[in-house]
């Protein structure tokens, strides 16, 4: 039997000295950001609905083909023509065949027209965002690094159109710039309409995020990491875009998420006023303007395209609100 001595007892000691910590691993900030974001459950969930949302929107249009989908099928039979049109039976003509009911007037499927609604509504949407920050974050980030007379430029150019007043711009210059469209090639109809619709959108939208991004770039360009370049002799072109742009996505991605909705609902104003596409193709906002004539009549034919429309607008707006916290380094504070 071995006895341990002094020896033994200095061996382990030195053995217990020697075991080496597990190192820290720091996190970056887009970790933090992420962290963050999953542990708030609003968030979570609106994310959740924006996708069910963004979903719905792209396999409608297969689904119509697919005639699963029948947005433009009449039921006529199904209407109480005696009565004004009005569907037949309780809730708007609500049955297993037609679960939201039917439409007063032509007798169509409600869920089919707002399913390929949202497709068309929130193809709107994105676009006019996309062009929206993207020139809104071009020519913010020109204007925020060039300084001198090229910023001076870029700002009165954003004084003068924040000056028009939108809607009646929008409103005036609808039919004109349709028909000059469809004369640039643009086929005729509704997509000229939508594509009216997508540029004024654009055009007025970029110059409120151009100054956000503008703000940001002049805080930027004072920074080590510019002057380096600037010093190494790099091009302009570099500085924007290899520089400037990758430290301005926790803005950009924020102002997209906040932008969709208002630009979803600025589609169903326009649509009420009598501006962008027109029946009998399916919009949220075309859909919820001709509700309006049947408040009295039929009122869940009026709710139904408000909820679903809200419910859009909402969830978009808590997603944005949520990557707004979570991008912020001092939320936790």
């Amino acid at each position: 039997m071995s006895q341990s001595g002094p020896e033994t007892t200095a061996a382990i000691e030195s053995s217990a000295d020697e075991v080496v910590p597990e190192a820290i691993r720091g996190r970056s900030p887009r970790e933090l950001a992420l962290i963050r974001f999953r542990r708030d459950k609003g968030s979570m969930i609106s994310l959740g609905v924006v996708l069910l949302f963004l979903f719905v929107a792209v396999i409608s249009p297969v689904l119509t083909k697919l005639k699963v989908f029948k947005p433009y099928t009449t039921n006529f039979p199904l209407l109480d023509i005696e009565n004004g049109a009005i569907p037949k039976g309780n809730w708007g003509g609500i049955s297993w065949a037609h679960p939201l009911g039917l439409t007063p007037g032509t007798g169509t499927d409600v869920l089919s027209r707002l399913m390929l609604g949202m497709t068309y509504s929130i193809t709107i949407a994105l676009l006019s965002a996309v062009l929206t920050v993207a020139l809104g974050t071009a020519l913010g980030i020109i204007a925020g690094t060039s300084g001198g007379w090229i910023d001076a430029i870029i700002g009165r150019i954003i004084d003068m159109t924040l000056s028009f007043p939108q809607t009646l711009m929008l409103l005036s210059l609808s039919s004109t710039l349709t028909v000059t469209l469809e004369q640039m090639g643009v086929p005729k109809g509704n997509f000229a309409r939508g594509t009216y619709l997508i540029l004024v959108l654009a055009v007025f939208g970029w110059p409120s995020f151009a100054r956000i991004v503008r703000g940001q770039v002049l805080s930027l360009r004072e920074r080590e990491f510019v002057e380096a370049a600037h010093v190494f002799g790099a091009s302009r072109w570099r500085i924007y875009f290899k520089e400037m742009l990758p430290n301005l996505w926790a803005p950009i991605l924020v102002y997209f998420t906040l932008t969709m909705p208002a630009y979803v609902s600025a589609e169903a104003a326009l649509s009420f006023l009598g501006v962008g596409v027109k029946t009998p193709t399916p919009t949220l906002g075309n859909t919820l303007s001709d509700s309006v004539n049947y408040y009295g009549s039929d009122l869940v034919y009026f709710f139904v395209p408000a909820v679903v429309l809200a419910a859009v607008v909402v969830s978009f707006n808590l997603l944005g609100d949520g990557l707004r916290d979570a991008l912020d380094p001092k939320a936790d504070r």
